[in-house]
């Protein structure tokens, strides 16, 4: 879940912007060295998308896995072992990791016979149907709950132990995801460090990442590194934008050039590592994203700033650039989130960091073109027209014979007999005929109305009649 980063960014920011230099120093650690130390690394980065259920009306598992189908998304994160959501993605290809609960650490930690039976009953009975890559043991436990931490290496080792029973430990990896206020005096990254009051844990879990080829899983915001250093960090870094050379942040030390603070956070990880003596980790950022909508005090939570940082952070990744210290290897990172947990409590933020609502209709239209399939639900050219839910059938028939009649919508299709006749009803004709309206406007500002009962969508309307109407697959 997203938390605020740690206040001491502001600081070392200043240093950032004092002037610009000229050329980067070479570190310590050699790229080809960096990567051969890489352990089973997966060369190809990805975005994947964390699904939390705080939602009132999230469609069931089976139409949730058809829709990410859909939007071609081949990674996802789920905050718990869900066996519902498990049984659905059976078969699909999407790499899913699951998630033990903070509150059950303490059993899990306690009991290697716990930790066994946790492995068989959310692993073992998916796997390899279900494609299992991780486990992430809690979350944030360090910060949020820190009475649990003596028990967060134990738990991991169990849990570990488990894996290797039922010879699954090469397979699936374990990780804790970690939030970024574990990292002290983080800018500039050079002089980055792990809280040594956190020490006795840090120590023996980068030991167990680097034995077991483990990502060091990171919750990296942004966001709220440039809430709390307004003034100070500037927006367009935060968002992606590029920058003129002069606007870059350099770090001091090794005059390494940083156009953006998730790159300067990814580095932060790696040199505290370093620090730790620990060089052969990767660092996977388990959660990163930015809201769409806040109460008075978060004015920056907007649309647009959300649809900028996702569909930047999204380019950022399938350009493979790396990061400045090491440019070899990108970070895969999982956007928080899919859905936007409209039960979440306040602030209002924490109910908007979803690209969609949980009926699957978009919050707002990424504009990430170029980045290959992954998430058909882009692009300012691929936006449609589709009858909402829940509303009066007599106003949707009503529309639906105007788009046919005066709109002059193609509607051949709907007839009696035609492919997209089936399921008849009045929602999936008028959703159909409203799309062929739009589309042959231009998509023009105002085309899909149709006096309320309509809606734009990212989803192709064909996608939706296999999501919502399963009976009417081939």
């Amino acid at each position: 879940m997203p938390t605020a980063s740690n206040p001491l960014f502001l600081f070392f920011f200043i240093f950032f912007f004092l002037s610009r230099a000229s050329e980067s120093l070479a570190v310590s650690s050699s790229a080809a060295q960096f990567n051969n130390e890489l352990k089973q690394q997966d060369n190809d980065p990805f975005v994947g998308f964390n699904i939390g259920t705080d939602v009132s009306n999230l469609l069931p598992p089976a139409n949730v896995v058809a829709f990410l189908q859909a939007q071609k998304v081949t990674h996802v994160r789920l905050y718990d072992a869900n066996p519902e959501i498990l049984k659905a993605l059976a078969k699909t290809k999407i790499r899913v990791i699951i998630s033990v609960p903070n509150n059950q650490l303490l059993a899990i930690g306690s009991s290697n016979t716990t930790a066994a039976s946790w492995i068989d009953r959310n692993v073992v009975a998916y796997y390899p149907q279900t494609l299992i890559t991780a486990i992430a043991v809690g979350d944030e436990v360090l910060t949020t709950v820190p009475s649990s931490a003596p028990l967060l290496v134990p738990a991991i080792e169990s849990l570990y132990s488990g894996l290797v029973a039922a010879n699954l430990h090469t397979q699936i990896k374990i990780s804790t995801p970690l939030a970024a206020s574990v990292i002290l005096d983080p800018f500039p990254p050079s002089q980055s460090f792990f809280n040594q009051s956190l020490s006795s844990v840090m120590v023996p879990l980068l030991k167990f990442l680097s034995r077991t080829g483990s990502p060091l899983m990171m919750n990296l915001y942004p966001y709220y590194v440039f809430m709390q250093n307004k003034g100070v960090v500037p927006l367009d870094n935060s968002l992606f934008k590029p920058l003129t050379p002069t606007k870059e942040m350099v770090d001091p030390n090794t005059l390494l050039h940083y156009t953006n603070v998730l790159d300067a956070m990814i580095d932060a990880a790696y040199f505290s590592m370093k620090n730790l003596n620990v060089t052969d980790v990767v660092v996977l950022v388990t959660e990163s994203g930015w809201p769409s909508k806040g109460d008075s005090k978060e004015p920056y939570a907007t649309v647009d700033n959300a649809d900028t940082y996702n569909s930047n952070l999204i380019k950022h990744v399938f350009d493979r650039s790396g990061s400045p210290l090491h440019p070899e290897v990108t970070s895969s990172v999982y956007i928080y989130e899919l859905f936007n947990e409209d039960l979440r409590a306040p602030p209002v933020s924490e109910a908007n960091w979803g690209l969609f609502h949980g009926n699957s209709t978009p919050v707002y239209l990424l504009h990430v073109s170029g980045s290959g399939t992954f998430l058909a639900n882009d692009t300012t050219n691929q936006t449609y027209c589709v009858a909402m839910d829940e509303v009066d059938g007599k106003m949707l028939q009503t529309a639906l014979d105007w788009a046919c009649g005066p709109g002059r919508a193609n509607c051949s299709e709907i007839q009696p007999g035609e492919t997209c006749y089936q399921p008849n009803n009045v929602k999936n004709h008028a959703s159909y005929a409203f799309d062929s309206y739009y589309q042959k406007s231009g998509r023009a500002s105002g085309s899909c109305d149709f006096k309320g009962v309509a809606m734009i969508t990212t989803t192709d309307p064909s996608v939706m009649k296999a999501v919502y109407f399963p009976e009417a697959r081939e």
